[in-house]
This record gives structure tokens, sequence and C-alpha cells, in this order.
């Protein structure tokens, strides 16, 4: 299984909004970055990612889960992008910011850290059990 991390400005869409969308999720659109696509692209239904408030708040606040793989971005009018699927699972009960994951020595190798403006990115089994024991859900 493959982990992941989505970003996302609360102004835009927050994670209480993610959770609104109750177990139906919502669709993960508007990312126009092609390694952000192909990391959608490799995404298969039932993989978990991070749910980071991005801008402001600046912390993984959560966890959702792909519930629908790749499909077309109805909101790209060059049909190049696409967008998956996704529902909140649950919530940390402790936000982990991005300062927290820059201290950790464990952590300095996540794209979080190296390429924060990547808006969907991979997470290693490693990476994912510490933010998740940072979060308080060891």
């Amino acid at each position: 299984m493959a982990y992941w991390l989505f970003k996302s400005e609360p102004a835009t869409w927050s994670w209480e909004q993610q959770v609104a969308a109750g177990v139906a999720g919502t669709f993960w659109n508007g990312v126009r970055n092609h390694l952000a696509k192909k990391h959608l692209m490799a995404m298969e239904v039932g993989e978990r990612g991070f749910f980071y408030h991005s801008n402001e708040g600046k912390a993984v606040v959560g966890i959702v889960e792909v519930i629908r793989p790749y499909y077309p971005d109805h909101t790209d009018e060059t049909g190049r992008f696409g967008m998956v699927d996704v529902r909140a699972v649950e919530a940390l009960p402790r936000p982990v910011s991005l300062d927290a994951i820059k201290a950790d020595p464990t952590l300095a190798a996540m794209v979080l850290v190296n390429n924060s403006r990547l808006s969907v990115q991979p997470v290693t089994e490693a990476e994912w059990a510490r933010v998740r024991a940072l979060g308080g859900l060891g």
C-alpha cells in the first residue's frame, strides 16, 4: 500500500469540509502540476493520505482514503489533468505542524520538507508511521 499527502488551503477546502462530505467523499480536483498528476494516477482505492492544511495552519490535520481512482478533472479545460475521490477517515488528535515535521530528523527526507509546493506527494511507510505517532495515532 502506498501513502500520500494532499495539500489544501483551508480557505479553499478545509478538513472540516472534507469531514462534512461524509462517506461519499468528494473529488480532489484542481491539480495542475504534472508530477502531482503522476502521483494521482498511481493511487489505488483504499490507499491512505494525510490531509495537510497549507498556507494557513501548515499542519497535517487528518487522514483521508482514496475511494475512486484517477479520472478526468471536469474543471480542466485542456483535458490533460485528472483527479481522484477521497473521504475523511479520522482527524489527528494533535495536528502535526510543518515546523514539527522539519524539526524531526527522521522526517528530513520527506517530500513536504524538500518540495513543499507540490500539492500531492508520496509519503514513505516510515514517514507515515512517524507523523501518525506525532499526531497521537500511535
